[in-house]
């Protein structure tokens, strides 16, 4: 089964997915994989530089993360641009990452994965994607959580803050098309709480789809 784990920024995506990796689901995350596309001597990271120039780079050569989301955040189709650079190589990634939990069940005897795989991926929506997943969770809080947690986790100040915010899909949009939906507004025991529900329900669910697959008809 391929989940899909999505939310928006600072809704605590990373909280549940640790919590998935805890509890022995295999993850993944786009954040890490979207980092690795655009490392020093990447064909990805030459082509941001081509697009958005050497003030994207740090002394040594890396990106300049700060630089490149002031630029961004602030400008669409700059925005736009950069998902077109990073965004095919990430979602292939999460692709060939799925494609091997299958392989290896497989050889293990199993029809499919013994568990489901669980990739956090923060644009799923936006990116229009969430068809190539078996099911979606989505981590959600209260809007001024939302806006306290970043500006507390990236020191931003409000106005930059709601700039990176509204360039998403609003939670509430995201919860609506979700098939789970996982609270983190309360405390940290109870959003585990509900990621041990959510992990219960997508195991019971393998359990009894037997021989058929997943998401198909009964």
């Amino acid at each position: 089964m391929r989940v899909a784990l999505t939310g928006g920024i600072a809704s605590g995506k990373s909280t549940c997915l640790g919590r998935f990796a805890a509890l022995g689901a295999p993850t993944l995350d786009a954040d890490v994989v979207a980092r690795d596309v655009v490392a020093p001597d990447t064909p990805g990271l030459e082509t941001v530089v081509a697009r958005f120039g050497d003030g994207v780079l740090t002394r040594d050569g890396r990106l300049d993360r700060e630089a490149l989301g002031r630029l961004v955040f602030a400008d669409a189709r700059a925005r736009r641009e950069l998902e077109a650079i990073v965004h095919p190589a990430v979602y292939e990634a999460v692709r060939r990452w799925f494609a091997d939990l299958e392989a290896t069940a497989r050889a293990g005897g199993q029809p499919g994965p013994a568990r489901p795989g669980v990739a956090d991926i923060p644009l799923l929506y936006e990116t229009r994607h969430e068809g190539d997943f078996d099911r979606v969770v989505v981590a959600a809080c209260r809007p001024d959580q939302q806006l306290a947690r970043l500006m507390a986790r990236d020191g931003l100040d409000e106005a930059a803050a709601r700039q990176r915010i509204d360039a998403q899909w609003p939670l509430a949009d995201k919860a609506r098309l979700a098939d789970f939906v996982i609270d983190t507004s309360g405390t940290l025991e109870e959003t585990y709480a509900q990621v041990d529900e959510v992990w219960t329900g997508l195991n019971r669910e393998i359990g009894e789809s037997g021989n058929r697959g997943i998401g198909e008809s009964d």
